[in-house]
């Protein structure tokens, strides 16, 4: 399975569970009069934006190269994954903290709370599928890696936008259910407000954690380790090189440039060097498709 797959997977599962979720728990905030729940499908309804800007990037990073960006648009996948962090930070966070606050002062108690018992407890397991599609798609991608681990050095920034806003909603739900049936069993409604509170510092926190995240990888970051590790071992194992001595790569989006200075055998003429750089090259990509741009400088280590 390619990367851009399942990445497009996993914002499909969450789109759908994030669509039904927001419709349901409006009706429900509508009926109760809970801030949390208001809080709730306002989270949701970002999220199913947010999805569709994930597709936006995914579909503009893979417009062709021009004289104006002769490497291609592969970074708009980051751009917009960076928008997405922000939305998620002012209209989920600061947006549950604000509604939070005003209902501290001016709540008029819970209207039918069981509804929104049910509701958010449907939107807990629909979400728990969302957030299991996204895992598994991962699980494809991160072989023997723990979790954190992958999220620490993977380049897949829409994968970890949605990974982080299924573990916000989720952990946002479950708030809300704590702060709801807190409000029932001792009659004060202020929890509910504490609830909607809880749930804007939470989203806040995650947007801030996806949006140093992606920084990383606007402004320029290289190839994962095991990437440059393979283009390293395959140029050394080459009968034309005689050692790799720099490398630097640069992920873009979904494709990858490489620099090359390497040592070359020696060879009886310039032609021949040129033709054993172009085979290398040639080579070099088709062991990994993702590389597109491969510059290739032969040199001596003095």
């Amino acid at each position: 399975m390619s990367h851009q797959e399942a990445s497009v997977k996993s914002i499909l599962f969450a789109l759908l569970a994030n669509l039904g979720i927001a419709i349901t728990k409006t009706v429900a905030a509508v009926i109760t009069g809970s801030g949390a729940m208001l809080a709730e499908s306002i989270h949701s309804f970002a999220d199913c934006g947010n999805q569709g800007l994930l597709f936006l990037g995914l579909k503009t990073s893979k417009k062709k190269p021009d004289p104006v960006h002769p490497l291609g648009y592969g970074k708009e996948i980051y751009f917009w994954s960076f928008m997405v962090a922000l939305i998620l930070f002012s209209m989920g966070g600061l947006f549950s903290v604000y509604e939070g606050i005003h209902k501290l002062n001016s709540h008029e108690g819970l209207k039918s709370p069981f509804i929104a018992i049910i509701v958010l407890s449907v939107s807990i397991v629909l979400e728990s599928a969302s957030l299991y599609g996204c895992i598994t798609q991962i699980n494809k991608l991160r072989h023997n890696e723990s979790l954190w681990k992958w999220v620490k050095n993977s380049r897949q920034s829409e994968l970890i936008v949605v990974l982080g806003e299924d573990i916000a909603a989720l952990l946002g739900l479950t708030f809300a259910l704590a702060a709801i049936i807190l409000s029932m069993v001792t009659g004060n409604p202020v929890f509910d407000a504490i609830g909607s509170i809880g749930i804007g510092v939470l989203l806040i926190i995650i947007s801030f954690f996806l949006a140093i995240k992606i920084k990383t990888l606007l402004i320029g970051q290289s190839s994962d380790q095991e990437t440059r590790d393979q283009i390293i071992n395959f140029l050394e194992n080459r009968p034309e090189v005689g050692k790799v001595l720099n490398l630097i790569t640069l992920q873009l989006g979904a494709q990858v440039m490489v620099a090359v200075k390497v040592e070359m055998k020696k060879t009886e003429t310039v032609k021949q060097l040129l033709e054993n750089i172009n085979t290398c090259e040639a080579e070099l990509k088709k062991t990994n498709p993702a590389i597109q741009w491969v510059f290739f400088e032969p040199d001596t280590e003095d």
